[in-house]
């Protein structure tokens, strides 16, 4: 039985598309695992799948010295290069090794075929190479050849203008059985029609679409189904989110109105969505107390720059908002530092809104300047030097923050979703609002993806409550 490996970077959309072909490949008959490629010793995959990110140029690092290190760990293996830098970047990868095959991020729903066409060949053709039935597979879908700096486009064809994903496909990678996650997701959005300055996404990813209203109703259905206590509502830019006349607010209302006790969390918002309409939706009690705000500075005039479409002030209504029907709830964000003109005032006024916002967790990153994308040219640069030292005081206000929250619920009972548990050993746990915890060893082997309730102990710490 042939072996697939499987590797993923960036966000949750690609850990969602990743499990739904892992499992199209096992319900064909294939072997599957996702330990990292440079953990697997003396595992022999005929296939690697990587997944990949454009968001920043680390995690395009990332993904070529991952499948480096794939091409050495099976010198007789292909390695199935896709996500949204396979996108904007396939000629530069198709050229690292002829054993690679790239297949575009914007055709990547067409992959849930490959499993069985693979099949197909193999009992058609048992000494078939792998590598060339997925050629044939890749000729046959996309039309791609396998000469470097043939494929696809690259980042300078995709500046002028997005790509058009094929709707048909955006949303076939979907299922109902995770096999490396304890918490169940669906893609219900993708793509994105701002034009943020600094932002590579869009370009990869192409405008906002979204999944009919009655499919996403259908798919969570399953999902709850099938046993699992709670899913996560993903999409690159959910305030995006549109089905008939009806908004993400509207599909927040049918879904707590036609399921009866799954739990959803909403993966991230932009601050100006959190108004009026969506208020009591989120307030309801299957509404998990955790939100994301897509923040990125707290400067107006950086903001300008990014070409956000919100201001300072509406960060911290939205987080007011959000606490008012909530119980301290787990609110995070993310922020770049040292975008292209930002001074130590622009800085100050972004720490100032962090520290008045009391984020539980802020996800503080670098800028790093992105082909194709407005902020490329954009200058002064910050030095690499300034923005790391801006990054690092905004992670230690994160840090302080987030043991300031986990010590307010110390004694009091939540509830959670086991991860991970054996017989004998301790089962780790993340609660409804996104603390990280570790139950005692006394409480016995729970079964992953069971809602349970916890009392907390400690910073990062729970035993089980009846």
């Amino acid at each position: 039985m042939q072996r697939i490996h499987f590797e993923t970077l960036g966000c949750k959309l690609n850990q969602i598309e990743t499990e739904s072909l892992a499992h199209a490949f096992r319900e064909a008959g294939f072997l599957v695992d996702s330990d990292p490629v440079y953990r697997s010793v003396g595992i022999e995959p005929s296939l690697y799948i990587l997944n990949t990110c454009t968001v920043t140029g680390k995690a395009e690092q990332k993904a070529r010295r991952i499948i480096r290190l794939m091409l050495r760990a099976n010198p007789e293996a292909t390695v199935l290069v896709t996500g949204c830098y396979a996108e904007v970047e396939t000629a530069a990868i198709s050229a690292i090794d002829p054993r690679i095959v790239v297949f575009p991020g914007s055709r990547k729903g067409a992959l849930a075929d490959l499993p069985s066409y693979l099949a197909r060949k193999h009992e058609q053709d048992p000494l078939m190479p792998l590598g060339d039935a997925i050629r044939d597979f890749s000729l046959m879908k996309i039309g791609q050849s396998d000469e470097p700096g043939t494929q696809a486009r690259s980042a300078q064809e995709t500046s002028s203008s997005a790509i058009e994903p094929l709707l048909s496909e955006t949303f076939r990678l979907s299922t109902d059985d995770f096999l490396f996650h304890s918490r169940a997701s669906i893609k219900i959005q993708d793509g994105c029609s701002n034009r943020c300055s600094y932002c590579r996404i869009r370009l990869a990813r192409g405008k906002a679409v979204s999944l009919d209203a009655d499919e996403v109703i259908a798919r969570v259905r399953r999902i709850e189904d099938a046993g699992w206590g709670e899913v996560t509502l993903s999409g690159v830019n959910l305030s995006q989110y549109r089905s008939g006349n009806g908004d993400f607010a509207d599909l927040l209302a049918r879904l707590l109105a036609e399921t009866s006790r799954i739990a959803i969390r909403v993966s991230s918002l932009y601050p100006e969505r959190v108004d009026d309409a969506i208020l009591p939706m989120l307030a309801h009690d299957r509404i998990l107390p955790h939100f994301h705000l897509s923040v990125q500075s707290g400067s107006d005039r950086i903001l300008a720059a990014m070409r956000r479409p919100y201001k300072a002030e509406a960060v911290l209504r939205a987080v007011e908002r959000l606490r008012s029907i909530k119980e301290n709830p787990f609110i995070a964000c993310d922020i770049i530092a040292g975008f292209p003109g930002e001074t130590d005032d622009d800085f100050a006024e972004t720490l100032s809104l962090c520290a008045k916002a009391n984020f539980a967790w802020i996800h503080a990153f670098p800028f790093s300047p992105r082909p194709g994308t407005e902020a490329w040219d954009m200058r002064p640069r910050i030095p690499e030097r300034i923005a790391g030292e801006r990054v690092a005081i905004l992670t230690d206000l994160a840090e302080r923050n987030h043991r300031a929250y986990a010590d307010f619920w110390v004694g009091r009972v939540v509830p959670a979703i086991a991860e991970q548990g054996a017989e004998g050993a301790a089962v780790t746990a993340v609660t409804d609002n996104y603390l990280s915890i570790t139950l005692s060893a006394d409480s016995g082997p729970i079964p992953r993806g069971k809602r349970i309730k916890v009392r907390l102990t400690a910073h990062d710490a729970a035993k089980l409550e009846s």
